[in-house]
């Protein structure tokens, strides 16, 4: 009853008065880090599954940038590939333009796996007018000739193959010779020329039409070596080729002559 009594009393003076409120604050005091050291535990499991899912969402978002940001990168050499390739589609463009013989645009789709035979195959064929011997050309120069042709595509045959030989002459003063493939991409040889000729380091070769195969006055290579040994008759002369032989990808199929007025044959109807 006493208990009773006093329990009852004090909950009167807490409703009633407010000569509790010193007592309940100090007892706030003294209870709270009680309260703070029960709850310790869950709130070290809380932050440990925080911190555990905090660094498996840092974990995600980083693999997920790093394969966004491998996409940005493949579209970016994409970007610049398709630039660099505007470009030479342009030079090619303007090159076709400065031709005074009809011309087709063709793309390279293949390659000789033979490095003793330098030979290209281009994406047109008989279907679109393409002739056995019709010279290919890029925007820096002669490339080659059209030796095989089938419906919808065509071997070429590129000037620095060791069996191939093209009538040239000398820009500066009209002399006539013949660069024969030495089977080096970057090399042709103009021999037995006499060492009296006339013929100079930087020295521009054109096409000079003979044997009526090439057109006349198509850049074939720039004379980047001129040795002269007074033992011997014939000068030893080599040229670079103008054209980017190893890099072009868009090349020119020239028509001219008779060649020029032959439509392409028709496509059969399936």
């Amino acid at each position: 009853m006493t208990l009773g009594a006093i329990a009852l009393t004090l909950i009167l003076l807490n409703v009633y008065t407010d000569l509790l409120d010193p007592v309940r604050a100090r007892l706030a005091n003294i209870t709270t880090p009680v309260y703070w050291l029960v709850d310790l535990p869950g709130r070290g499991v809380d932050w440990v599954q925080e911190s555990l899912a905090t660094r498996s969402r840092l974990q995600e978002e980083n693999a997920a940038m790093k394969a966004e940001l491998l996409i940005h990168k493949r579209k970016l050499q994409q970007m610049a590939s398709l630039a660099a390739e505007n470009v030479r589609l342009r030079r090619l463009l303007n090159s076709a333009e400065k031709v005074p013989h009809r011309v087709l645009v063709a793309e390279l789709i293949g390659v000789s796996s033979d490095p003793l035979t330098h030979r290209v195959v281009v994406n047109k064929g008989s279907r679109d007018g393409v002739f056995l011997g019709q010279p290919l050309l890029d925007a820096q120069g002669l490339m080659g000739q059209v030796v095989e042709v089938s419906d919808y595509s065509a071997q070429v045959l590129l000037i620095t193959d060791a069996s191939h030989a093209l009538p040239v002459q000398i820009n500066r003063n009209g002399v006539r010779a013949v660069a024969e493939g030495t089977g080096d991409l970057y090399r042709l040889d103009l021999r037995h020329l006499a060492n009296t000729v006339d013929v100079r380091q930087g020295d521009l070769l054109v096409s000079s039409g003979l044997g009526q195969r090439f057109p006349v006055g198509y850049p074939v290579a720039e004379v980047v070596a001129v040795i002269r040994d007074p033992g011997k008759p014939f000068s030893r002369v080599e040229a670079r080729p103008m054209a980017q032989l190893n890099r072009s990808r868009h090349v020119l199929l020239v028509f001219s002559g008779e060649e020029a007025a032959v439509p392409p044959a028709p496509a059969e109807m399936p």
